[in-house]
């Protein structure tokens, strides 16, 4: 599927939907819980969608519901005893979090269970999260270069071990799976990038009044065993990453956009955007029902931007780089390259054809405010780079054609209908 694309003019409000990390930290929880949890205001995405249909084959029961006109997931738990009763392979669709959360908590049952996924997860790093499972007593196995497909076979007993964390998600796995070990576990971390995505799941480990303790920079975490999970009550938080398609549409389309649901107390990183946007020249007025954003002025870039804690920000900020006054310099975000796709090449690519003065660094970018122009460009199958571009269609002259953009459903499926809903001139065909 492809997107087309148009110079538009936006405006109105939207509600901005339920965050990704939140909603699948909440389903694979609840599926190793005791009881019934209730999750209101989820994120229906493909890859949540991958998680609750990978719980679902592990023995966790599930209905849907509304109530108070809120959507409302109740899952059933496990009590840590997971099944797979066919012995099937669990497909996960192009879900990385949802792999590496899963092969974490699978690998403290004594069940081997094999996961797969798309082509694009079939190219996801897992080895050095299969290391750490490894060396806590764990047995594992996969395809060439550590990637699935991979099997699991627990039960993990504890001890020590040390994870790189070249992604996050490979400490929060192990965060969440060693409490059910039966012995105490201390995790060395080295070179953690994304610590806000950390900063959630410890945040959801303190909710769940698991005992664990960590140094202040997150080095060295010690873990109590012999725990278990209990049912939950949560709202899931709206998704700040998400938000930030809204927000940089606004900046460069100079328009004026209300978005509903956000906390900025909430723990998500990508809300640092909101505050750089506002240093290159956009006002945000955060009135507590809603957050209007739009720019009185020019968008100013002349700044180095720090990327490491909001990789996933790497293809938007590109965009908005483009439009900016001045060079806009995106670091320190090597990890961005090991996404769906190598976000960092595929944007410089992709920019480029749109007239875009832009120039890869080993760990990121160095963007030229530029006259931009419609064109044919490619989506790289990544939901990021996808609703990046197609932001970008929408602020220049002439038809833009985001092609291979169906995957943008991985997080945003209501994507093209919320943005016709602000007035963009969008359309897939």
């Amino acid at each position: 599927m492809d997107l087309k694309v148009s110079k538009s003019s936006l405006s109105g409000e939207i509600v901005v939907p339920g965050s990704k990390s939140h909603t699948i930290r909440a389903i694979v929880t609840a599926l190793m819980a005791s009881g019934t949890s209730v999750i209101k205001n989820p994120l229906i995405s493909d890859d949540t969608e991958s998680a609750l249909f990978a719980s679902k084959k592990l023995g966790a029961k599930f209905i849907d519901t509304i109530e108070d006109g809120v959507l409302t997931w109740k899952i059933t738990g496990t009590g840590g005893k997971i099944t797979n009763p066919n012995d099937e392979i669990i497909f996960l669709g192009n879900s990385g979090t949802s792999m590496r959360l899963l092969a974490g908590l699978v690998a403290t049952s004594d069940l081997k269970i094999c996961f797969d996924g798309d082509a694009s997860l079939r190219g996801r790093l897992m080895a050095p999260l299969l290391s750490s499972i490894r060396k806590l007593g764990g047995r594992v196995s996969y395809s060439e270069g550590g990637k699935c497909p991979l099997s699991i076979k627990g039960p993990i007993i504890g001890g020590e071990t040390i994870v790189e964390g070249k992604s996050s998600q490979f400490l929060s796995a192990l965060l969440f799976a060693v409490p059910l070990a039966k012995k105490d576990t201390i995790i060395h971390v080295i070179n953690l990038n994304e610590r806000p995505y950390v900063d959630i799941t410890v945040d959801w480990l303190k909710s769940l009044k698991i005992k664990f303790e960590y140094e202040p920079d997150y080095s060295i975490f010690r873990v109590k065993g012999n725990q278990a999970y209990k049912a939950f009550k949560k709202t899931m938080p709206a998704d700040f990453s998400t938000a930030l398609f809204h927000l940089i549409a606004a900046a460069v389309t100079n328009s004026k956009i209300s978005l509903k649901g956000l906390d900025f107390a909430d723990n998500q990183g990508d809300k640092e955007v909101f505050e750089i946007m506002k240093k290159m020249g956009m006002t945000i007025e955060d009135l507590l029902s809603k957050v209007n954003v739009f720019r009185q002025g020019a968008l100013i870039g002349d700044r180095e931007i720090d990327m490491n804690n909001i990789p996933d920000a790497v293809p938007i900020m590109a965009v908005a780089g483009c439009f900016a006054k001045g060079k806009t310099i995106l670091n320190n975000a090597p990890h961005a390259r090991i996404k769906e796709c190598d976000r960092i090449t595929a944007m410089a690519r992709e920019l480029k054809k749109m007239g875009a003065k832009i120039e890869e660094l080993e760990d990121g970018l160095v963007i030229e405010g530029s006259d931009l122009h419609s064109a044919r460009v490619n989506g790289h199958g990544d939901h990021r780079v996808i609703m990046a571009l197609a932001i970008a269609g929408m602020a220049v002259e002439g038809t833009t054609i985001v092609e291979n953009a169906g995957d943008y459903t991985v997080t945003y499926p209501n994507f093209v209908r919320d943005f016709k809903k602000l007035g963009a001139e969008i359309e897939r065909i």
